[in-house]
């Protein structure tokens, strides 16, 4: 059992980096083979679904991945602006060593249209982003944050990362990381300030 269950961790997490880099429209059973090691015939053992269950399964990795990121984040900082420069840097970090051929395991199910042929997939796809920026908005409130600004400020920096991604392979320069990092932290700051303002009044 436990050999089924790595050959099954192991294809997810193959699929999520063929996703991360060539889209989920150009990730193939046969390249997922390839890079897992895994047997053929553990395919349709394991997904039974296809390649929906299969992507789906490698977004829901990539948003525990991203979550364990924040918290970790979290950790390191003292303010809603510290994990912001934090969780940025992380991600700025990881374009750089690998090249500037890592995108988002989540958002090539929405952009290429996959998650509009499958409900499964336009699920899954909505509840990973959801999963990230709640857990953004927790520990932004955690640091002093205002709960309306902090659920603003976390959709913000999702959607700030999921950009940087973007233009950041396509200028292969990590410049659109730190803007993205540097607006966001003065916002942070700002909010932090006026939160900070109602409850000293």
């Amino acid at each position: 059992m436990g050999q089924r269950s790595d050959a099954k961790q192991k294809m997810v997490q193959a699929a999520r980096q063929l996703i991360r880099e060539r889209g989920y429209g150009a990730t193939a059973f046969s390249d997922v083979l390839e890079l897992s090691g895994a047997p053929r015939g553990s395919v349709y053992f394991h997904f039974p679904g296809g390649k929906a269950q299969l992507a789906m399964e490698a977004a829901e990795a990539h948003a525990h991945e991203q979550v364990e990121i924040i918290d970790h984040a979290a950790g390191e900082a003292n303010s809603a602006a510290q994990l912001i420069e934090r969780y940025v840097d992380l991600g700025r970090e990881r374009m750089v060593a690998g090249d500037y051929g890592r995108g988002c395991g989540v958002a090539p199910l929405v952009t290429e249209g996959a998650a509009q042929e499958s409900a499964g997939l336009s699920e899954t796809s909505r509840r990973a982003f959801s999963e990230m920026t709640d857990r953004l908005a927790f520990h932004f409130v955690a640091f002093g944050v205002d709960r309306a600004a902090a659920r603003v400020l976390a959709d913000a920096v999702i959607a700030g990362v999921e950009g940087a991604m973007i233009t950041s392979r396509a200028l292969r320069s990590p410049a659109p990381y730190d803007s993205v990092r540097a607006v966001l932290m003065s916002h942070a700051a700002v909010v932090s300030q006026k939160t900070a303002g109602r409850t000293r009044s």
